[in-house]
């Protein structure tokens, strides 16, 4: 085996269950090589609570995990305080903070303890920073000062700065403008040692070396990128689909046989019986040639259900090989936005930006430019010299998904935005979001990060009355790729204004983006032509 392609993780029988008995992984075997590996699967699958197993965050139920290193870990929400300095995010303030001791004349052992072989931790942590926009007057800056992407990013380069041999990243690009994100991508095309990443952005999967794929309880791996992988899938599927398809006629021709096979029993039983009543042969002749067919016919009959299980297995084991890909089918209610009718309008100082009739429009900018605040201030009217909108019936989907009564099922929350609406008619509607059966009435907080979405999309579009402006938030930030896929089917069938703040370029060009606004460092808003 080449040293690109060892083995960094192994997995053996590893199981876990939340304190609830939810069961999360069972028995989940598998290895991960050395190098870059992207981690998919759909929400819900578990690659967040394996990364957390992986590094040590979680432990297992039962089973093991054998890595060939130290882990170093991103979670997808960073949780240090906004007080915390920019040493601690990178988490070198202690071996900092020791080295400074040090160098004013403290000799105590916990101090050399702490520092042990990173003598030249400072300047390292410098040089990265410097490669990210930062300086050395930044280490004891405050987190709060910065955005949230920024934030990211700088905690990316302290798991660079400590050179773990296995680092893991939850969702990294999460709130990266594409300056940022370009600059992440050119970190892990470089990055030394091994790095599993779990990541619905398709641009950064490109960068991967291999691909592990969490689906049916199972981690299968792949070597290639994530559109490499995709297209092996999307053979190996047309190939189980027409496996499916042969097993099942070849089942229908054994059912056929075996069904004219004893049609051809009985009419011999039938002559049989009729040939001794009426005297035709001796009796014991009768009974001798009874006795055989009935042993020929129970040999035939026996052969025949043979092939008939043997088919019907078969058939189950090429049906079981063919994924059900489900896909929302909305039929949606008409807003009524005219063509002529005023939505929303953007104001960068004397210069209006109408938004008109069921427009899609884009509000790309830096990190810490202002694009939350600014539609915020939109939405509540805070700022009318930024901004207006022309409609009370407007949908936000804010990035954290906070809106939901996290105690309360899906239908009672869609209620609560619908409550002339029948609840037979909602769970209609929650169905074709495939949240179905008693599903709809669990709370909420015990919902996958995918199914919270979901909740939060029906709320708003089936709204009673409904939005005649949907505003959304970075969307796509914790969805896997096929959530995303359905949030784009979700709002193919939306005939309203659509305002969506967003990195992720693929997305905004897949739901058919008419305006492009960006939003400048200076607080001014310059439209582009293109994405």
């Amino acid at each position: 085996m080449s040293t690109s392609m060892q083995s960094a993780i192994t997995l053996k029988n590893l199981s876990f269950e939340w304190p609830d008995g939810t069961v999360a992984l069972s028995r989940l075997n598998g290895t991960l090589t050395t190098g870059r590996t992207g981690l998919v699967g759909r929400n819900g699958s578990g690659k967040s609570t394996l990364l957390r197993l992986i590094g040590g965050i979680l432990r297992p139920t039962s089973g093991r995990i054998e890595t060939t290193g130290e882990v170093g870990y991103l979670p997808q929400t960073l949780t240090l305080g906004r007080d915390a300095t920019i040493a601690e995010l990178l988490g070198i303030a202690g071996k900092l903070s020791a080295l400074r001791a040090i160098e004013s004349g403290a000799t105590g052992e916990v101090h050399f303890e702490t520092i042990g072989d990173d003598w030249d931790i400072e300047a390292r942590a410098e040089e990265a920073l410097h490669d990210i926009g930062f300086g050395a007057a930044d280490l004891d800056r405050k987190v709060g000062e910065i955005s949230g992407g920024e934030a990211v990013l700088v905690a990316i380069t302290g798991l660079r700065i400590r050179r773990t041999p296995i680092t893991l990243l939850d969702e990294p690009t999460n709130n990266l403008d594409r300056e940022t994100r370009a600059k992440l991508a050119e970190f892990v095309a470089g990055w030394p040692g091994t790095l599993v990443v779990v990541s619905h952005d398709l641009e950064l999967l490109e960068h991967m070396d291999s691909t592990a794929e969490l689906h049916g309880g199972r981690l299968e791996v792949f070597g290639g990128p994530y559109s490499v992988w995709k297209q092996h899938l999307e053979e190996e599927q047309a190939a189980a689909v027409q496996a499916a398809r042969t097993a099942e006629l070849a089942l229908k021709v054994e059912k056929r046989q075996r069904i004219e096979a004893e049609t051809k029993l009985a009419r011999r039983e039938r002559t049989a019986r009729a040939t001794q009543r009426d005297g035709g042969i001796p009796r014991i002749l009768a009974g001798n040639r009874a006795s055989s067919a009935q042993d020929s016919a129970g040999a035939l009959r026996t052969t025949l259900d043979a092939k008939v299980i043997a088919a019907q297995e078969a058939s189950n084991a090429a049906a079981s090989r063919v994924r059900r890909e489900e896909h929302i089918r909305l039929e949606l209610p008409d807003p009524g936005v005219p063509r002529s009718r005023r939505i929303a309008e953007l104001r960068d100082g004397d210069r209006a930006i109408i938004i008109q009739g069921p427009e899609r429009v884009a509000l790309v900018g830096r990190n810490g430019t202002g694009k939350s605040t600014l539609i915020e201030n939109l939405i509540s009217g805070r700022d009318p010299e930024r901004g207006t909108v022309f409609t009370d019936r407007v949908g936000y989907l804010p990035q954290r998904l906070d809106g939901l009564d996290e105690q309360a099922g899906a239908l009672e929350n869609v209620h609560a935005v619908a409550a002339a609406t029948a609840p037979g008619t909602i769970r209609n509607h929650l169905a074709r979001l495939l949240l179905r059966g008693s599903g709809v009435e669990r709370p909420v907080s015990t919902l996958s990060g995918g199914e919270r979405f979901r909740v939060s999309l029906a709320r708003l579009l089936f709204a009673d009355p409904p939005a005649q402006f949907l505003i959304l938030d970075e969307p796509t930030n914790n969805l896997d790729i096929a959530s995303v896929d359905q949030l784009v089917e979700a709002l193919a069938d939306y005939r309203g204004a659509i305002l969506v703040v967003s990195h992720d370029y693929p997305f905004l060009r897949r739901i058919g983006i008419e305006m492009v606004l960006e939003l400048g460092t200076d607080g001014g808003i310059q439209q582009r032509d293109s994405l």
